[in-house]
């Protein structure tokens, strides 16, 4: 999204009824296609995947490091909630104070240290072509190679989202050829991590672009290793877009996050609900937007209040704790040692998770009832 001070949020598209009404099929890559060399998180026949071949849905949170480089313990806070991604906002120096390759080093390091796998960003692209202070996915690649030393060796922790939001709603039909570029940039130069592409249309891809071109892209990546990303927010207001955009992600064998979403927005109401419904039950990823900070008259994003970890917003509450949220639906990474699948998992004191997170807990004390046995909330003051 368009983030976070200064840049004030508007309408991401007018036309996204006809364009997503508009659901164009294409052949999916074949499983041999898909498949890539086994070192990393991956890409296995539209799936993503650690090395070992485990599945791995996210289930993070967004945390907007860049314009908050003294909030350290953050992705600690976020994964004590339960998450197990956490997508970092880094600058490539084009709009924002350049993120070091000392920088990603330490971030990485706090992303393992708390067993969370780390989606680094770029986020100076945000709505190329029409915002004049964005720029392009090239100058973004660049970016990547030039930290590179940073970054090798970490492909089990690691997923690099080329660019934030790289086009908004001028020049989009660019999109496909700047993406394909990029890629074939950053594995010229011998980065074989698995790559995430952000959507045109400030993310939303009410246009259709990323959706119809998605195949494309994904085979011209040499290693057959892309991810793609959504943002949803008020173009997906109705839990007919949602399921419709994401299935036909899954239906084509095209791997497939929303990368952010939200549940209100100044471009419309999001259908939070269906976003999160849809992405569990299709085994699809999410990573809300996002932890604290936001600013410019969307402050209603936060998930927590000024990065306090035990003041949970109404939208943290929600995400965290509600139904097909956080607590409830993620698993630790198996590199970290986590079992894989979903469910509840063993709080810190020996008690299991309760697996509907806080609907389990109606008088909020952070202990719940399940399967007749007490049972912990996730990041409650009884999870410890």
């Amino acid at each position: 999204m368009r983030k976070p001070r200064s840049t004030l949020i508007t309408t991401a598209g007018m036309a996204f009824a006809a364009a997503l009404g508009l659901l164009v099929s294409f052949a999916g890559p074949s499983v041999g296609e898909a498949e890539a060399a086994p070192t990393g998180i991956r890409v296995s026949d539209g799936h993503v995947v650690e090395a070992n071949g485990n599945e791995f849905v996210m289930r993070g949170v967004n945390h907007a490091h860049t314009w908050y480089p003294e909030r350290t313990n953050s992705i600690a806070d976020i994964a004590a909630k339960g998450a197990n991604t956490v997508r970092v906002v880094l600058s490539s120096g084009d709009r924002w104070t350049r993120t070091s390759a000392s920088e990603v080093s330490s971030l990485i390091g706090q992303c393992k240290a708390n067993k969370v796998i780390c989606v680094l960003e770029v986020h100076d692209t945000t709505g190329y072509g029409e915002d004049g202070a964005a720029t392009t996915l090239d100058r973004a690649a660049d970016y990547w190679i030039g930290i590179k030393g940073a970054l090798q060796g970490q492909e089990d922790y690691v997923i690099v989202n080329i660019g934030n939001e790289p086009f908004g709603n001028t020049g989009y039909a660019a999109w496909t050829d700047a993406t394909k570029s990029a890629i074939g940039k950053l594995r010229g130069a011998g980065i074989s991590h698995a790559l995430m592409v952000d959507a045109p249309n400030w993310g939303q891809d009410w246009s259709g672009t990323m959706r119809d071109n998605a195949a494309s892209v994904f085979a011209s990546d040499p290693d057959r290793n892309t991810i793609f990303s959504i943002h949803m927010y008020g173009v997906y207001d109705t839990a007919t877009e949602v399921q419709g955009y994401l299935k036909h992600f899954v239906d084509n064998g095209l791997p497939i996050v929303v990368g952010e979403f939200g549940d209100q927005h100044s471009d419309g109401n999001p259908d939070e609900d269906a976003i999160m419904a849809t992405a569990q039950s299709l085994g699809v990823g999410y990573i809300g937007w996002s932890w604290s900070g936001n600013g410019s008259g969307v402050e209603y994003l936060d998930m927590v209040n000024g990065f306090d970890a035990n003041s949970l917003t109404s939208w943290g509450n929600r995400i965290i704790n509600g139904a097909d949220g956080i607590a409830a639906t993620s698993e630790t990474a198996t590199v970290y040692g986590g079992g894989g699948g979903t469910g509840g998992g063993t709080a810190p004191n020996g008690y299991p998770y309760c697996v509907n997170g806080g609907s389990s807990d109606p008088d909020g004390d952070g202990w719940g009832w399940e399967n007749s046995r007490s049972c912990v909330v996730r990041g409650s003051g009884a999870d410890r």
